[in-house]
């Protein structure tokens, strides 16, 4: 990657109109951007936009886009709400040292298929908000084909839901060959399946059923099994899409139980 402009903003209004030139792209942690090969005009530094930081205000968790892996691994926030699923997400990706520089902005705005964290995100029902788009549901900025604008921050409701997150890798170094994350709030599941290896999805005829039934490993296995049929699944030199579809069934049990425990 050739970098012909590297700016560095100070306010979001001037890092916005940056990047509406041609060529130009948002540096993040700048963890992925050599995921392949292009010419950059004009490379654009958030670093000081102030938007590294994990607050709590009126109710919501707010995590800024500059915020590294890492620190959101580690902070409080992370480990004592939702049963600490974020941090368990997070440490399962690479290495520290990949987690020191990667940022949750760069991770959610790439909306990557391979993404972790999205899956987590998801589950538990996060919003993004955007400089240009404003708020929305990250459920929805997956689905809209967005382009040229910054995220600012997630933001996650303070709703003590319960949460599971669990992964398959080929080796802990390698990205995942499916995710899988649960939530549970007033009784109701929310599943999200990750790595198809697509992007994340809400599985929601398998919600659909766990929540009109008693949960127990027969019906969590059922709703694991209704995920595989009706989400689309792809093979890849990780693994094939029959392969996603087995680990799919077991992996939403497995989740679905440890909610409930």
């Amino acid at each position: 990657m050739n970098i012909k402009k590297y700016l560095r903003p100070l306010n979001i209004d001037e890092a916005y109109g940056l990047l509406q030139s041609k060529n130009a792209v948002i540096i993040g942690g700048g963890a992925f951007l050599n995921l392949g090969n292009r010419e950059v005009e004009t490379a654009i530094d958030l670093s000081k936009l102030n938007l590294n930081f994990i607050e709590e205000k009126n109710g919501e968790f707010l995590i800024g886009a500059m915020t590294t892996l890492r620190k959101l691994e580690t902070s409080s926030f992370a480990k004592e709400n939702f049963d600490g699923v974020i941090t368990k997400t997070l440490s399962c990706i690479m290495g520290v040292q990949l987690r020191n520089t990667a940022t949750i902005g760069g991770s959610v705005y790439g909306r990557y298929g391979f993404s972790d964290i999205i899956t987590t995100f998801l589950a538990l029902d996060a919003e993004v908000e955007l400089c240009n788009g404003g708020k929305m549901s990250l459920e929805k900025f997956l689905e809209e084909k967005i382009d040229r604008d910054i995220l600012l921050k997630i933001s996650i409701k303070k709703d003590n839901r319960k949460a599971a997150y669990i992964n398959m890798r080929n080796s802990s170094a390698d990205f995942s060959l499916i995710n899988v994350a649960v939530a549970m709030k007033d009784n109701r599941f929310r599943i999200c399946v990750g790595a198809r290896p697509k992007r994340a999805k809400v599985a929601y005829e398998a919600m659909s059923f766990i929540n009109s039934s008693e949960v127990n490993e027969e019906t969590a296995l059922r709703a694991g099994e209704i995920a595989s049929t009706t989400l689309q699944f792809g093979g890849d030199i990780r693994a094939s899409a029959e392969y996603r579809k087995e680990l799919c069934k077991a992996l939403v049990k497995r989740a679905i139980m440890e909610v409930i425990q």
